[in-house]
């Protein structure tokens, strides 16, 4: 279920962003392709800082963030001034390199072509510890329910698969279904139709529980051995480009 990337109720959030918008794109179940009826819309982008709060005494929101319902949708909004953004993208951090290439785009301009141009030169080996990390998080919370449910187990596969596709290729896939078509595990379609279903067939039955944290641990093995066979860099090679686009960006709301 593709969200209406066109929803006037969506571009209002664009639009009554206290800062002008580099790009704005959906995250969240909608790019991982398991939104289910009740899913909320996950807003994420970079914004710009007006240059009085960059070299006055007040500083601006270096992050924006705002959730609740607005004209009936559900929105977590959450945006980095560029200069934070940009730093995080030359960090082993995949959720940024997820929302600058995600393909649910509500908001672009030139500047947000010209970044996703440079996102290949932003990812390296170490990014899987990212993945390593995230995964452990969901599979905690995973173990914590009481019966289990299936969304943070989708969020698990989800991630352990992103990491080893992106260890394997160099590429950013989010979409699980996009995904299974590389990894073809059988559980994954009957998984997602639970958690699109509604929920009342969110949760498992506890002989699942033997299944997946085998298929956890396999998969774990599997983002590893891809991590250590990859040939990705040990560095971004984008520190410089980056540099020069913030710095004609600034430059820019001088004119």
């Amino acid at each position: 279920m593709e969200p209406a990337l066109h929803d006037p109720r969506l571009l209002r959030q664009i639009a009554n962003h206290p800062y002008p918008l580099l790009f704005a794109t959906i995250s969240g179940a909608h790019l991982y392709g398991f939104p289910s009826p009740d899913s909320d819309f996950d807003l994420r982008g970079a914004h710009l800082l007006p240059l009085r709060d960059l070299v006055g005494l007040t500083e601006g929101e270096e992050t924006v963030e705002k959730s609740g319902i607005h004209d009936g949708l559900e929105i977590d909004l959450v945006t980095h001034d560029a200069k934070k953004f940009f730093g995080l993208l030359l960090k082993k951090n995949g959720y940024v390199l997820e929302q600058l290439l995600s393909p649910l785009v509500v908001h672009t301009t030139s500047e947000h072509d010209e970044l996703k141009g440079l996102a290949p030169g932003c990812i390296t080996r170490h990014h899987a510890h990212h993945y390593f990390g995230f995964a452990e998080t969901q599979w905690k919370l995973f173990q914590k329910a009481d019966p289990p449910h299936v969304k943070p187990l989708l969020y698990v596969y989800r991630v352990l698969l992103t990491g080893i596709h992106l260890m394997r290729t160099g590429r950013v896939e989010a979409n699980l279904v996009h995904l299974n078509e590389e990894f073809h595990l059988p559980q994954i379609p009957d998984l997602i139709a639970r958690k699109t279903g509604g929920p009342e067939l969110g949760r498992l039955e506890a002989a699942d529980l033997t299944f997946h944290a085998a298929e956890y641990e396999r998969l774990r093995s599997v983002l590893q051995a891809a991590h250590e066979e990859c040939h990705l860099p040990e560095a971004p090679s984008t520190a410089a480009a980056l540099h020069d686009l913030l710095v004609r960006v600034r430059l820019n709301q001088l004119a």
